[in-house]
């Protein structure tokens, strides 16, 4: 499987993104902010095409997708989760835009975690 994220919102601590699949539109992917120098959890990943696999997850204790060849990135995974805040580089489903808390969100993110996930 194959992934591409496209940039689509980008505000002061977080980017909104599309995911595709393969070439087919997914979901909307929240992520820490785009900064030109990457700093450890406060920095979304590269744009482009990621190739993906399901290992275990040590932190999470269970498979989750993981991203190969990110650049000056290690362990980069998808999961559920609404808000920057929920990240430290991982990649955040959700199937639709919001706010939570007044916070940008993506919303229905376990939703689009599981459909992501088949």
């Amino acid at each position: 499987m194959k992934i591409t994220t496209e940039k689509f919102e980008l505000g002061n601590t977080y980017m909104i993104s599309k995911l595709y699949v393969d070439g087919v539109y997914e979901c909307y992917i929240m992520e820490d902010d785009l900064d030109e120098v990457k700093e450890h959890g406060k920095t979304a990943i590269p744009r482009g095409t990621y190739d993906v696999i399901i290992t275990m997850s040590n932190r999470f204790k269970k498979p989750l997708p993981l991203l190969l060849k990110v650049p000056n990135y290690k362990g980069v995974r998808i999961h559920s989760g609404n808000t920057a805040l929920n990240t430290e580089g991982c990649l955040l489903p959700g199937l639709n835009l919001g706010y939570l808390g007044g916070v940008r969100a993506v919303t229905d993110s376990r939703t689009a975690f599981l459909m992501l996930f088949k």
